[in-house]
């Protein structure tokens, strides 16, 4: 099980611990983790952008698409829209996109004491072991 440290916006943070997104969904035109990455049982620290880690969660299952056609897009956002919780904005601006990976949220933890890790860069994911 490896984990994996991933930046998200505050809004978003709220909706996963609020149980209102069930799934993170990451969508590139370049091949980047946490494409081929993540797996089940994997755990994702949770990082408000700019700020501290504040929980994590576990990976129940995941699912990739490789180029995927304008017909699995659409049916990923017809199957997944809601459980995503993404803005309506959202498919408009990843029309194109060439990598998919969608992970569905398990346990939640929210963290009291968070831990230490330190990023400096502008990557959104970063693969920890």
């Amino acid at each position: 099980m490896i984990r994996h440290l991933a930046i998200f916006d505050q809004e978003t943070v709220k909706r996963i611990f609020e149980g209102k997104k069930k799934t993170e969904g990451r969508f590139s035109k370049n091949k980047i983790p946490p494409f081929g990455k993540a797996s089940r049982g994997d755990t994702v620290l949770v990082k408000v952008s700019g700020e501290k880690i504040v929980g994590q969660f576990t990976v129940d299952r995941v699912i990739y698409y490789d180029h995927p056609t304008s017909i699995e897009l659409d049916g990923i956002k017809k199957k997944y829209g809601k459980e995503l919780a993404l803005p309506k904005t959202f498919w408009l601006d990843h029309e194109r996109v060439n990598y998919v990976t969608l992970m569905f949220i398990g346990a939640v933890t929210k963290f009291i004491i968070p831990p230490q890790i330190a990023k400096r860069d502008l990557r959104p994911w970063v693969v920890l072991g």
